[in-house]
């Protein structure tokens, strides 16, 4: 591949929901641009952007996937990325380095959550959009309705520059409204022929409404519309350039991957119309003076670059796919990380296509590519020069929705599976690994079932470590709702020093928040100075285990104020042990069992409210609140935390993924008797499991 300067160079993601048709249509460009000779199928597992074991598998994509492209003179950086929600991860690295996107929508479904969310990105990010509706070729389609819904949705901002040459099985060739030319058929087949005479009126109306879109983006053009009733090639093409990059033109391409039909206008599209990297301004701070840098894709500036992916091969080693920013790249240049504040230094740098590395001698502003075994860079981080120092805003992630246990399948590999996962995580920021301090337990956190089962898999198949992912312990609490008064009294003879500790505590309920309370009321010797750190000390050692269930104790008050002592006996040791046997009698003291509560909030579209709240009942949850947020509403409550595991899947069936939630922890609240007892029925037989 040729070296591509900025002005001829298109980074393009290509988004929508999962099994709709992007991962074929990239391998139809691929194959329509001569990259590759043979179009592969998503079923047959040879695509070029599925190339992880997992998704030839699956039949999905789990990653995204660059695939570069020349075409009409142009480069185009194409990034395949996932549909499926549990890799909603997999969207904001590319989202990040791209200038514009196509949302796939497919002729069948219609507008669906993924091309929602696809959007909603997309505008959020300042994205220019083209929409691609795919699997016009199938049974049983209304292409018209497409066009309608996404009007009716989205407003003028809609217009069809491509149209098809019938639809559904009789689906043959497209229209190109800005050339008013018509093709039938892709390929060696693909051949031009006068426009059908029953479409020439449709022509007419899309050409229509392509010369108003891009008329209203300046006053000149406006004029020009006015004055001669339509605009030349030369103003169409600056008009819409304007309009797509500001997201006031969406242009509407059909395609059928399989065929090929309407792939090459497609192509010829993003390459004229879709912004170049000059066309953006890109703002970065020197972390250490905090004074702001302005950068532009000009290869006369100092080198810049953030990585947006990170791919962790055990074999070949980690590999940073990177946008560069400003500058050019060499094997020369002394790169620095701004955000580790260290020096790095890379084995190689490549273009990626799929899963092939092709070295190249360069990479200049605007460029995609990556480089390989840099030692301190994560995903988000920025690249410099040495002594140019600049920060780019860090990439945002969207937060773990469900968490789970993490456990070595065999004992003694426990190193192998956290190491593992470590180099994983490096791969998929949206995926966390961390220790619980409250049950000492290993939890990965991340979108959903399917992602944490998939990152399992690759556990297994790229390190060789065997992991088990369970349902997370609840970090239950005891606490006592009683005060009582109690003698902890040790006294052991046998030969020589003995041993005499005596002790009066008063345990009582503890101030809300306070876990636990040391009170020194002794007066007149009765316990001797000394001794006393050692009570207090015996009482916190024990409170790791509760007088219920063995669950830890929170929320209690101990007032030493009494006690006996032995001038020999009496050691350190024996008042330890003197609290121990004092507080086993909190038994008496009405003892509960406390669980964790989570503050909620849930965004769901109006439609979905009551289907959320009684299911919030159902989970023993208290609806505290509702609320409109950006077009949705936002129920706010609070739910026991044992209710709430695989939420997330939950809340994606009932809303058709249309849900979003969010969750804190908030306090501790005493579980209902009848659900107590079987906790600690069943924690009881755990600690017994464990004994054998």
């Amino acid at each position: 591949m040729k070296e591509y300067m900025v002005k001829d160079i298109r980074n393009i993601a290509v988004l929508g929901h999962g099994s709709e048709g992007k991962t074929t249509l990239v391998e139809s460009m691929l194959y329509a641009a001569g990259v590759i000779d043979r179009q592969g199928r998503v079923e047959d597992g040879n695509t070029v952007s599925d190339w992880d074991p997992e998704e030839i598998k699956r039949h999905i994509s789990t990653s995204a996937s660059v695939a570069p492209i020349e075409i009409h003179g142009k480069k185009l950086n194409i990034i395949d990325v996932p549909g499926y929600f549990d890799f909603a991860g997999e969207m904001a690295g590319p989202l990040a380095a791209v200038e514009g996107a196509m949302i796939v929508i497919s002729a069948v479904t219609g507008i669906s959550t993924g091309f929602e969310k696809a959007w909603t990105a997309t505008e959020k990010q300042g994205v220019a959009r083209m929409i691609v509706v795919s699997q016009v070729d199938r049974e049983h389609i209304n292409y018209r309705k497409v066009l309608d819904d996404l009007r009716a949705k989205y407003g003028s901002c809609i217009i069809p520059t491509v149209l098809p040459i019938g639809e559904g099985t009789s689906f043959n060739g497209v229209v190109d409204v800005l050339s008013r030319k018509a093709f039938t058929g892709a390929g060696k087949n693909r051949k031009e022929i006068p426009i059908p005479a029953d479409m020439e009126a449709l022509v007419q109306e899309a050409l229509e409404a392509c010369y108003e879109a891009a008329a209203s983006t300046s006053e000149d053009l406006m004029e020009k519309f006015f004055d001669e009733g339509e605009l030349s090639d030369t103003d169409m093409m600056i008009g819409l350039s304007a309009g797509i990059y500001d997201g006031s033109i969406v242009p509407v391409v059909p395609v059928s991957s399989i065929s090929g039909i309407g792939v090459r206008p497609l192509m010829y599209e993003l390459a004229t119309y879709m912004p170049s990297p000059m066309e953006h301004t890109y703002h970065g701070i020197n972390p250490k003076t905090k004074t702001m840098h302005i950068r532009h894709a000009d290869m006369s500036e100092s080198f810049t670059a953030q990585v947006f992916k990170t791919i962790a091969d055990p074999f070949v080693g980690k590999l940073s796919l990177i946008k560069v920013i400003s500058g050019v790249l060499t094997p020369a240049t002394a790169l620095f990380n701004a955000n580790k504040d260290k020096p790095e230094k890379a084995a190689g740098i490549f273009m990626l296509r799929g899963k092939k590395q092709i070295p190249v001698s360069m990479l200049c502003a605007g460029d995609i590519g990556a480089l390989s075994k840099l030692q301190y860079t994560s995903t988000g981080d920025s690249l410099s020069e040495i002594g140019k120092v600049v920060q780019y805003e860090d990439i945002v992630f969207p937060a773990p929705q469900m968490s789970l246990a993490v456990y070595a399948k065999k004992a003694g590999e426990e190193d192998k599976v956290f190491s593992g996962l470590a180099k994983l995580c490096d791969e998929l920021p949206d995926v966390v690994v961390a220790k619980d301090p409250m049950t000492t337990e290993t939890l990965i956190s991340g979108q959903g079932e399917l992602q944490l089962e998939i990152v399992r898999q690759k556990l297994l198949s790229k390190f060789g470590a065997d992991a088990v992912f369970k349902e997370p312990k609840i970090a239950y609490r005891e606490s006592i709702r009683k005060t009582i008064s109690v003698q902890g009294r040790h006294k052991k003879q046998s030969g020589g020093h003995g041993q005499f500790g005596d002790i009066w505590v008063e345990f009582s309920p503890a101030d809300e928040g306070v876990e636990f309370e040391f009170v020194d009321a002794v007066v007149g010797g009765a316990v001797p100075r000394n001794f006393i750190p050692s009570v207090e000390k015996g009482l916190r050692e024990n409170l790791v285990k509760g007088v219920l269930a063995g669950f830890p104790m929170t929320g209690l008050r101990a007032k030493l104020y009494d006690g006996s002592y032995h001038p020999v006996d009496s050691s350190e040791m024996a008042f330890k042990t003197a609290a121990r046997i004092a507080y086993k009698k909190c038994i008496d003291a009405s003892p509960v069992l406390l669980e964790p509560i989570m503050h909620v909030e849930i965004s769901v579209p109006d439609e979905y409210m009551g289907d959320i709240m009684g299911d919030m009942n159902k989970r023993r949850g208290r609806i505290l609140g509702m609320e409109p947020t950006d077009g949705k509403q936002l129920i706010i409550a609070e739910v026991p935390q044992a209710e709430m595991f695989k939420y997330a899947t939950d809340l994606r069936s009932m809303t058709q993924a249309k849900g979003s939630f969010k969750m804190t922890f908030e306090r501790y609240e005493e579980v209902p008797q009848m659900i107590a007892s079987k906790i600690i029925e069943a924690h009881k037989a755990d600690l017994e499991d464990d004994e054998e």
